[in-house]
């Protein structure tokens, strides 16, 4: 039994199911030299995406960075002022949005409040001229996708906020859009639901193969599900790539920052090895030879005894996390580092302890 906010159950085959073309089959999606400006402040600068047909990429970064006028702009919401958005080949920025065959999905869930759950759904569907039993059967079929077949006639107020948002991404589904927009969907919704919902997002969208843009400040979220994420930071994309390669090879300090849990620490460099607490690290991309930060992952640090390479720190905090430890030290030249180890490996606050760093190669920037 499907429980209020479970994942969806599986639809049966059939030939009638309109949603279940599976084809595999997507949209090509290109943005060439966005630019964005508000009055004299440009909040993109020549913004370049390539996304290809059934992909999945999502637009991370800080609030402020440009993302959601990046998606803006994508969905018609917004004119460039300069530079091109391109379905298939084709050119479609000064296309109106109800003519690019989008669906979207936005952070609050907009359903009508006097309309079932079936009706909210087959609303777009209704609006192109679909013939009402056509349309109930279609919106239907998209609510099963998402799980909510059997609450096709209740009112929104009689659902929880995860199946809300469920109703609105059936709604974005049904009139099988060419490419699906998702807009910080998740972040109303609690943490339990939240995982739910984007796991079953994923799950949908490689069934139907369907070109998605998501966007999102939530890593996580992003490292979860993405095929490709690009990092924006200013009005620009930093880094896109794959979510292993943006956590194992950052390409700036700024993705590494922001990808992932980091810790700062003080090292030396030579150009292309770091040296710290008796340790040789690799360096990922060469730095000017001297004082240098390496970014360091809580995974490639461990404890140790005073037989190995390393240095006497203090415990600050440790988090028992379920399969594992998380714990904050300070160490005895003033770094604070954050390090995951088994939950055997009990520490508590004060307690001194020595820890070393995996010979893995590390991002580097000049000391300031």
């Amino acid at each position: 039994m499907t429980t209020a906010d479970s994942p969806a159950r599986a639809l049966p085959r059939t030939s009638e199911n309109l949603l279940l073309h599976e084809t595999g089959e997507g949209t090509t999606v290109q943005l060439a030299g966005i630019v964005k400006e508000f009055g004299a402040t440009r909040v993109l600068h020549g913004v370049d995406l390539d996304i290809a047909p059934g992909e999945f990429v999502s637009l991370l970064g800080p609030s402020g960075c440009g993302k959601t006028t990046l998606l803006r702009i994508l969905a018609g919401l917004e004119d460039s002022t300069d530079g091109t958005v391109s379905f298939d080949g084709k050119d479609v920025s000064r296309v109106p949005t109800n003519k690019r065959d989008i669906g979207m999905v936005f952070q609050s869930y907009s359903l009508f409040p006097h309309l079932r759950v079936v009706d909210n759904t087959a609303f777009g569907l209704r609006r192109r001229g679909v013939g009402a039993r056509e349309a109930a059967k279609r919106a239907q079929d998209a609510l099963e996708l998402v799980g909510l077949g059997h609450l096709a006639d209740r009112f929104p107020h009689q659902l929880s906020g995860g199946q809300q948002q469920r109703v609105a991404l059936a709604r974005a589904l049904v009139t099988e859009p060419r490419v699906l927009l998702l807009d910080e969907p998740l972040s109303a919704l609690d943490a339990k639901v939240r995982v739910q919902l984007r796991d079953e997002i994923r799950r949908i969208q490689l069934r139907l193969g369907i070109t998605t843009v998501f966007v999102t400040h939530d890593q996580e979220e992003a490292l979860a599900v993405s095929d490709r994420i690009a990092v924006m930071n200013a009005g620009r994309i930093e880094q896109i790539g794959t979510p292993g390669e943006l956590y194992e090879r950052p390409s700036s300090p700024e993705v590494a920052a922001f990808v992932g849990l980091s810790s700062i620490v003080p090292a030396v460099s030579d150009g292309a090895v770091a040296r710290v607490w008796g340790l040789e690290l690799p360096l990922l991309r060469p730095v000017d030879a001297g004082a240098v930060e390496i970014f360091v992952r809580p995974e490639n640090v461990r404890l140790v005894t005073t037989a190995v390479p390393g240095i006497d720190a203090t415990v600050q905090e440790s988090t028992f996390l379920g399969s594992f430890r998380r714990t904050l030290v300070r160490t005895s030249d003033g770094a604070m580092i954050t390090l995951q180890h088994p939950v055997g490996e009990a520490v508590t606050y004060d307690d001194v302890v020595r820890v070393s760093i995996d010979p893995v190669p590390v991002l580097a920037r000049v000391a300031p």
